[in-house]
């Protein structure tokens, strides 16, 4: 049975929550019946909720690392590249994004995994360390990643970013986001579309051994362009 709007402000206020806070948990609890709900990037709280209860989590990303998985250094270089946000809004963003991942240090932490196309991989972010640290941290963390390669051509390349939480006890819900807006999907037919895309990257990306063989690899090469770099200046 769905809890009332007057039963919900009852009890929030029984607990001592703001007003403020009571009317942004309001706005949230409609939208988690929408099949389809969609809102401005900047407001984090729907994503938090959404991936914090997941059991499996699986996600697309076509040309920068998924953010479950980037470096402090490498999301700060990223938001500071695209120059849509002033500076204590970027600080916001990457503090957010540092404590979502906090959810893949919990002892029940969700199973995911990541498909990277390769051009994310070679995309540079950042400085030459800011790359080999990144490309490094995504080699030794606890989930499943599988590299698109570039030669898949127009097969392993989708026109936006995916994600899919998975839960034991409730619906799926898919999610695709840019730099407009964050979309969430409850919709059973969306699901099903997202799923199929990555039943299709699943054919087409590399396994997980040849992926983070493409990994090592290009962490390697940064590593001695870096060094060759340093003697040239020394």
């Amino acid at each position: 049975m769905r809890a009332t709007e007057i039963d919900i402000i009852q009890y929030l206020g029984r607990c001592g929550r703001s007003q403020a806070f009571i009317t942004d948990f309001l706005e949230r609890y409609r939208s988690a019946f929408n099949l389809y709900f969609v809102q401005v990037p900047d407001n984090l709280r729907t994503m938090t909720m959404a991936e914090s209860g997941a059991d499996k989590i699986t996600s697309f990303n076509m040309t920068t690392m998924p953010g479950l998985a980037q470096s402090k250094e490498y999301a700060l270089a990223l938001f500071q590249a695209h120059g849509q946000l002033a500076p204590e809004a970027i600080e916001r963003a990457v503090r957010f994004r540092m404590e979502r991942q906090a959810i893949l240090l919990q002892p029940n932490r969700p199973a995911c995994t990541f498909y990277i196309h390769e051009n994310a991989l070679r995309l540079k972010v950042g400085s030459d360390e800011v790359m080999e640290d990144q490309l490094m941290r995504l080699l030794f963390h606890t989930h499943t990643i599988r590299i698109v390669p570039a030669a898949s051509g127009a097969a392993g390349a989708f026109s936006a970013e995916y994600m899919l939480w998975e839960y034991e006890k409730r619906s799926s819900v898919a999610y695709t986001e840019s730099d407009l807006a964050q979309v969430f999907v409850q919709d059973l037919a969306g699901v099903k579309r997202c799923k199929s895309i990555f039943a299709h990257l699943d054919a087409v990306a590399l396994d997980e051994e040849q992926s983070r063989s493409m990994v090592a690899d290009l962490a390697s090469r940064s590593r001695e362009d870096l060094s060759d770099r340093k003697l040239r200046l020394a």
